[in-house]
């Protein structure tokens, strides 16, 4: 048994003040007890919060961030960035693929996101051709995720199409595709590999409808009726152009029209929708997993936060691309797209209420869902994710609790969280993840092989 204490926490019913945190052997919560001591705690800290779920990442994508900033020929968009981004995979091996999810779930934890849900689409050998164990990448996944200890929620990715209506793949994507039978298998192996993690999670990832076919959608949907589904969905203009040429409807109409989306589903982005179809989300129950940095930078265009959270929508956030990796980055990107956008102000937030606190208990209770595990709450049952803030940073000298979440979302320029534990494991102290050298040599090591 572990007991944590805190001077302050973020409990399942709000702010609370000398916190003592039970942690059982399992990894699980077994008791929170307020107005207590220290005696016999563990561990003390300043200020604790329930870990975030990262609800969508690329982890092979953290080794090529900032090397398609580049300016091209041509107009710059997310499919030029694509081409960039299916250049730098050929030379993936497994070795590599382990180095750089491991850097990259170092800086999530490091960040504050204590799981992942790891859309995994990189499957096959260079060529193409099938890794005698075809799970081989994906064990990648899950020894990273095993070295770092983040929480994980793996996705393997069912990509068999490059186009809207089953057209052939690209050669390019060769590495990415499978059709139905090898992907049951691969989904199998998965199954045995997480096994080496405390509490993973298989889900199933139809890449996007460019992808899948509507019989292929049906199929994917039986292999595993209640695990996550995640999608990329409505992301790019393009993307719902083509969908209308192609089906003369939206794509969340369609999807909405060919599947049972309900509170298992994770639709990646949904950046482009129309009013209905934001009311059919939040009917389904459905996460909108909002990527704010990579949406950023690929331009992909603004979610409309504001009539989705008014509405009752849920969200998530996610590190997609991990061209940069912050949990406050995210949330901060995502309020002030809004407020560039309606030239207002505290745009996701309600009267009287923190805007912070308010964007953290959202992600909190999406990510969660979406990640199909126990996890966003301090409370009996609970997995023992816990961030603690950094007393001792800057952004949160003299400031009251009522303001502590706005500080650290808007006015921490650094690193401001003192440690993390993911089932009650300590992983980060002073701001630095146990094994952090190690990774970042073998990383560096990866990074000049790949690039040499």
């Amino acid at each position: 048994m572990t007991r944590l204490f805190f001077d302050h926490a973020l409990t399942s019913d709000g702010w609370a003040e000398k916190v003592s945190i039970q942690i059982d052997g399992a990894g699980n919560i077994t008791a929170v007890e307020t107005d207590t001591s220290d005696d016999n705690a563990n561990h003390r800290a300043f200020v604790a919060l329930p870990g975030i779920p990262n609800t969508h990442s690329h982890a092979f994508q953290r080794a090529m961030a900032g090397r398609a900033e580049i300016k091209g020929d041509t107009a710059d968009t997310f499919w030029t960035w694509r081409q960039v981004m299916y250049q730098f995979l050929e030379r993936i091996t497994p070795d590599d693929l382990f180095a750089i999810a491991s850097m990259a779930y170092c800086e999530m934890l490091e960040a504050g996101f204590t799981s992942v849900c790891e859309f995994h689409y990189l499957h096959h050998a260079p060529d193409g051709s099938p890794y005698s164990d075809i799970g081989e990448m994906a064990n990648a996944i899950v020894e990273a995720a095993k070295e770092t200890g983040i929480g994980l929620t793996l996705l393997p990715v069912y990509y068999a199409h490059s186009q809207f209506g089953g057209a052939a793949p690209d050669e390019k994507q060769r590495r990415f595709i499978n059709n139905i039978d090898q992907f049951a298998k691969l989904l199998g192996r998965v199954d045995d590999l997480v096994t080496a993690i405390p509490d993973a999670k298989v889900g199933i990832a139809p890449h996007s409808l460019r992808a899948v076919t509507a019989e292929s959608l049906t199929q994917l949907s039986t292999l595993k009726p209640d695990a996550p589904m995640h999608i990329h969905i409505a992301e790019q203009i393009k993307e719902v152009e083509d969908c209308l040429i192609w089906s003369e409807e939206r794509p969340v109409n369609w999807l909405m029209e060919h599947a049972e989306v309900n509170e298992r589903w994770c639709l990646v982005h949904a950046t482009h929708l129309s009013t209905y179809e934001r009311e059919q989300i939040i009917k389904s129950g459905a996460i909108a997993g909002l990527c704010p940095i990579t949406e950023a930078n690929l331009g992909d265009g603004i979610f409309n936060g504001v009539d989705f959270l008014t509405d009752g929508g849920r969200i998530g956030i996610g590190s997609d691309s991990n061209v940069l990796i912050s949990v406050a980055e995210e949330l901060r990107t995502l309020e002030y797209s809004q407020r560039l956008r309606d030239r207002g102000r505290n745009m996701l937030s309600q009267a009287h209420k923190s805007t912070g606190q308010h964007l953290v208990e959202k992600v909190l209770q999406g990510g969660a869902q979406a990640s199909g595990r126990k996890i966003g709450k301090l409370a009996p049952g609970y997995r023992g994710d816990i961030i603690a803030l950094d007393q001792n940073h800057p952004a949160f000298a003299g400031v009251e609790r009522e303001s502590w979440m706005n500080n650290w979302v808007f006015a921490a320029n650094s690193p401001a969280l003192s440690n993390v534990w993911v089932c009650g494991q300590l992983l980060m102290s002073t701001g630095q993840h146990h094994k952090r050298e190690k990774i970042r040599a073998r990383y560096a090591q990866t990074m000049r092989g790949l690039l040499a």
